[in-house]
């Protein structure tokens, strides 16, 4: 059911993408009477799944959900119409425009993506705030995984610097990491304050797990229910519990229980557990998928985090903001891609890792939060110089206005189809990756 739950807001979240970033085409293309002959949900290879005409164009949905595309006329695009681009121009045709709104035609779609970020964010903002975890309400330190340790991170720490700079957002201190290419780490362990030197390696190392195995927030596993039927309930574990142990092993929180739990599948086991003050030994037989049936109790509940309020006037600047923040920090994190120490094929995902981000159960916050980030990252791949993106169409276009003449229509015709097929063959490349992963 969470695969499923996940799909279908990938979905739909794409479909709002890709509508909203056509739109922005269609609409310029519209302003400038420039005709268009399709607009498309997804590809439609050989059949459509519904389509219908309205005035000169047909509007429709395919079947190949890779995208989606506008026809405009006049135009050397994804179609491949070369029989059309053989006739002589017509006033209505994208090629018989002047090059400045055909400029502003190709930047249309990747505008509106950036506009719809914006609005996301404003939306979000006005409605919940923003919300986030105070680095110093930590009050149980952090939960160092097996990148973290490699440093000298220890769990328990309290992170309070990176590079001697104040942390105030827990969930901003992997990206101070990789932005402020960190090489101090200030940690607060028991009573006493550490420096932690980062090595120069680590940064590809954190890069290409892309944040894995790093960090996380320390919280007691505190039962907050426990599934029917499950071996929890009729071992007779209780709701508030709190499960601190796994024979002499002590797990005192939920990720360390999660992690120690794994290697007693099909065996009987003794759990310490505190309950009211007083520690209970109840034996339970762990089941070969180690998950015992219970839920815990949400950090939220058990940390303290801050929450900023903004009215819809406040809102509009800070959406814009924070659209913007998000910009610079993807345009960084493509640079990054270019560093030596960064193993690309290892940074890279395709429909699965993107997939895998949303929530496991419905929640329109964080829906929209992921729509407002894809949204952006959209807009910045679609600007890449590559012919058969957006930006390919913007760079022989800048290159029409600055040089007084337009490259050959057959030029067009072959650097669109070299586009394509880089476009292909890296989709089934990043696709590849992410189904070896899953083997792995």
């Amino acid at each position: 059911m969470e695969i499923v739950i996940k799909a279908a807001q990938f979905l739909l979240s794409i479909s709002i993408l890709i509508i909203i970033h056509e739109m922005g085409h269609f609409l310029a293309a519209k302003w400038f009477n420039t005709r268009v002959e399709k607009f498309y949900l997804f590809f439609n290879p050989w059949f459509s799944l519904f389509k219908f005409k309205k005035g000169e164009t047909t509007y429709g949905m395919g079947w190949l959900p890779l995208g989606g595309y506008v026809k405009i006329s006049g135009m050397i695009d994804e179609s491949m119409d070369k029989d059309q681009m053989k006739k002589p121009p017509q006033p209505w045709e994208f090629r018989s425009k002047p090059a400045w709104q055909r400029l502003i035609i190709m930047v249309a779609g990747v505008t509106f993506n950036l506009l719809l970020a914006i609005i996301i964010y404003i939306g979000m903002l006005t409605v919940s705030g923003e919300t986030y975890l105070p680095a110093e309400n930590l009050k149980h330190g952090i939960v160092a995984d097996s990148l973290a340790q490699e440093i000298g991170l220890k769990t328990g720490d309290k992170i309070i610097a990176v590079n001697n700079k104040k942390v105030d957002d827990f969930n901003e201190i992997r990206m101070k990491f990789i932005r402020d290419d960190a090489e101090i780490v200030t940690v607060k362990r028991n009573n006493d304050t550490i420096n932690i030197n980062v090595p120069p390696e680590f940064f590809g190392k954190l890069v290409s797990a892309r944040g894995a195995g790093f960090i996380d927030v320390r919280f007691p596993f505190i039962v907050a229910e426990l599934e029917e039927g499950s071996v929890a309930k009729k071992a007779g574990i209780k709701k508030n519990d709190h499960i601190i142990g796994i024979n002499d092993k002590e797990t005192w929180s939920f990720h360390e229980f999660r992690n120690e739990v794994t290697n007693y599948k099909g065996e009987q086991v003794t759990l310490s557990v505190k309950r009211n003050e007083e520690i209970k030994k109840i034996p339970l037989q762990i089941p070969e998928t180690a998950v015992i049936g219970v839920y815990v109790k949400h950090v939220s509940e058990l940390l303290t985090f801050e929450t900023v309020n903004y009215s819809i006037f406040q809102a509009i600047p800070a959406g814009a903001v924070k659209a913007y923040q998000t910009t610079v920090e993807n345009l960084r994190g493509f640079a990054m891609l270019f560093r030596p120490e960064v193993k690309v094929s290892e940074s890279l995902g395709g429909f699965i890792t993107i997939g895998g981000i949303f929530a496991p159960t419905w929640d329109w916050h964080s829906f929209w939060a992921i729509t407002a980030l894809l949204s952006v990252i959209l807009a910045i791949i679609n600007l890449l110089p590559i012919p058969a993106l957006d930006g390919g169409h913007v760079m022989f276009l800048v290159y029409e206005i600055i040089a007084g003449r337009k490259p050959a229509d057959k030029f067009l015709e072959y650097a669109q189809m070299i586009g394509m097929i880089l476009l292909l063959s890296l989709l089934i490349y990043v696709n590849f990756n992410d189904i070896m992963r899953l083997f792995n």
